[in-house]
């Protein structure tokens, strides 16, 4: 399980684009939010500069927690 830090990640909007950038990568992966914190665990067979740049493409840029 990887987190990554999504500083502009701050509604239920910015977690649905998540969750659908990650699911089109791994339609199993598991996705925890931590919306105070702006971080999400994500479990997922996906390399992790793949879920990056899919989630950057979403607009919203990660790091590695």
């Amino acid at each position: 399980m990887i987190t990554f830090k999504v500083n502009d990640m701050s509604c239920g909007h910015c977690k649905s684009a998540i969750e659908k950038a990650v699911t089109n990568l791994d339609s199993s992966a598991t996705l925890e939010f931590d919306m105070e914190a702006r971080k999400v665990r994500i479990e997922s067979k996906a390399a992790r500069e793949s879920i990056q740049a899919a989630l950057k493409e979403e607009g919203y840029a990660s790091e590695v927690c």
